[in-house]
């Protein structure tokens, strides 16, 4: 069955789809930037990046950090990170239900049913 993936676009700042989302719900999962990028296989560099990007497009902090040392640093989602996650998950059911009779429809096109 084909499968898509979409993106939204907040010109001129950027734009976010799974990729940003996911990286979101890691480090909310494991409460730290390094360890939400590990388990993406991304620098925590690119991770940063990626957080800097999405703090740019919301005008506003996406997670709140605490420095690390010896009692370890940490991350989680701000109430916008926590929206981001939210919204963009709501709006990708919407899509994929509204999008799946036509997915079906081309895959029996691609199959020659």
């Amino acid at each position: 069955m084909p499968t898509f993936t979409f993106k939204i676009r907040f010109d001129p700042e950027g734009q976010i789809g799974h990729g940003k989302v996911e990286l979101l719900e890691q480090i909310a999962a494991f409460g730290s930037i390094s360890a939400g990028a590990r388990r993406m296989n991304m620098s925590y560099k690119r991770a940063w990046d990626l957080v800097e990007e999405m703090n740019t497009i919301f005008g506003k902090p996406v997670l709140h950090t605490q420095k690390g040392g010896r009692s370890g640093g940490g991350a989680q989602l701000t109430p916008t990170g926590l929206a981001v996650v939210a919204r963009y998950r709501a709006i990708e059911r919407a899509v994929e239900a509204a999008a799946a009779p036509h997915i079906e429809a081309l895959a029996a096109e691609i199959e020659g049913k």
